[in-house]
């Protein structure tokens, strides 16, 4: 009599447990994939759709396409809250609220991270983050928007703060989001308004570390420096935000002294944090977790004391690995491997071994800086080896090719063909987000 499937739930739609997914499409194994969203996102490439290079529908990817052809996976939309360890089940929520259940023999947590405020959770409806395609909208609103209400603004003291886009965090987000800004600004809109001018915005790029990219060595961070600074970012390095309004922010710099930069546009891309469900794993569970939350495992992937409960990408804590996607893939690929072979029957014991291939990040057009194979180098050399590591990072060969149309234009035209936003959440003109003018308020 055969042994009915072995049942494996993948939490995450991200690189990690995609590649869950796909190794164990062939395995004797029953797979449900679980996600929040319907797509399958580049997250890499989320600034280039908030400036208006790429549309959203070229850096994600419908999860169900690119599953279709696993029989034995299926996918569905809800958000994972919490686990049984003993009973081996997984509780979630369906998007209108009713609870599901699922059980399991073998877990895979990828739910990856989420933007952090480092415990200041009230400046999310000011600073939009940088993880989601709807944060990616959202910015886009607030970059084109703003030049929009500079364009009709009669008073200069206006038409600065909605001229001067605030960034908190110099990793590769906020240096690659901050140069594009300037981009924006000083080739793609320079000749569409009547009233200002765009390359007057100002970008200010805030980090309490001492240079850009610091991830990526001296070298290369003085590179990323020179480069930001020659397009017209403004460097604030050494600076520690204490606090953001509705106005603006203000910060202290490595002497202690207090600065407010007047602005509507403050965006934040500094941090990251394991999302609620690793807490909810943790105390099932009893495992550790690091200092941003995120759960810490074995060698071989594996919660201390439960074997059947592997964690991948950026959910898991290991050997100090950055949160990138290549550590996602290849964490991704171990997981499903493993728990392929053990359910055929065999041991699998092999540790996991991260391969670095790398990282890169763009800093503008024809520059870019890289650092892969003991190798640090920038520039327009770095530009192009960026250009095809996000080539075949992307997902289907229709996005590849769309990307490279959409970078055609960018980059020999200044063309931004993916422009279009619509004033939902713009900042009103009180300058109190979802707060009405005081002129269209009603006494009590």
């Amino acid at each position: 009599m055969n042994q009915p499937a072995r049942r494996v739930v993948i939490v995450g739609g991200g690189f990690a447990g995609l590649f869950a997914a796909r190794m164990l499409a062939r395995a004797p194994v029953q797979v449900t994939l679980l996600d929040r969203a319907e797509h399958h996102l580049f997250q890499p490439m989320l600034y280039q759709c908030a400036t208006g290079i790429m549309s959203e529908g070229k850096i994600a990817y419908p999860l169900r396409e690119l599953l279709r052809k696993h029989g034995n996976v299926e996918f569905m939309i809800a958000e994972v809250t919490g686990i049984d360890a003993a009973g081996r089940r997984v509780q979630a929520r369906r998007p209108l609220g009713r609870q599901l259940e699922f059980g399991y023999d073998y877990l895979i947590l990828a739910a990856g991270v989420r933007q952090s405020y480092f415990g200041h959770d009230e400046y999310a409806p000011i600073a939009p983050g940088m993880k989601t395609i709807e944060d990616a909208m959202k910015i886009r609103r607030r970059i084109f928007g703003a030049f929009e209400m500079a364009e009709s603004a009669d008073d200069p003291a206006e038409r600065a703060r909605w001229l001067t886009f605030a960034l908190v965090g110099a990793g590769p987000t906020g240096v690659e989001l901050a140069g594009q800004i300037r981009e924006v600004a000083t080739k793609t809109l320079r000749r569409e308004y009547r009233h200002i001018q765009p390359e007057d915005a100002r970008v200010l790029l805030f980090d309490g570390g001492q240079a850009p990219l610091a991830m990526f060595g001296p070298k290369l961070s003085a590179l990323a420096a020179r480069d930001l600074s020659k397009l017209g970012v403004e460097l604030h390095m050494g600076c520690l935000v204490t606090g953001v309004d509705t106005g603006g922010l203000q910060v202290k710099d490595h002497d202690g002294k207090l600065t407010r930069y007047d602005t509507w546009n403050v965006l934040w891309t500094a941090g990251v944090e394991a999302p609620p469900l690793a807490a909810a794993v943790a105390k099932a569970t009893g495992a550790e977790q690091d200092r941003a939350g995120r759960i810490v495992v074995g060698a071989d992937l594996s919660i201390p004391g439960h074997p059947d409960i592997l964690v991948a990408g950026d959910m898991m804590s290991l050997d100090k690995l950055p949160g990138v996607a290549e550590v996602a893939m290849q964490s991704g690929l171990y997981a499903g491997r493993r728990v392929s072979q053990e359910a055929q029957g065999h041991t699998y014991d092999k540790p996991f071994k991260y391969r670095d291939l790398g990282s890169a990040a763009y800093i503008s057009r024809g520059k870019a800086v890289v650092s892969a194979f003991k190798m640090h180098f920038g520039g327009f050399p770095g530009w192009v080896v960026w250009l095809f590591i996000h080539i075949g990072f992307l997902t289907g060969f229709r996005n590849r090719i769309g990307a490279l149309f959409s970078w055609w234009f960018a980059f020999t035209r200044d063309l931004r063909r993916e422009r279009t936003f619509t004033l939902d959440d713009m900042p009103l003109e009180s300058g109190a987000y979802g707060e009405p003018p005081t002129s269209a308020r009603t006494n009590p």
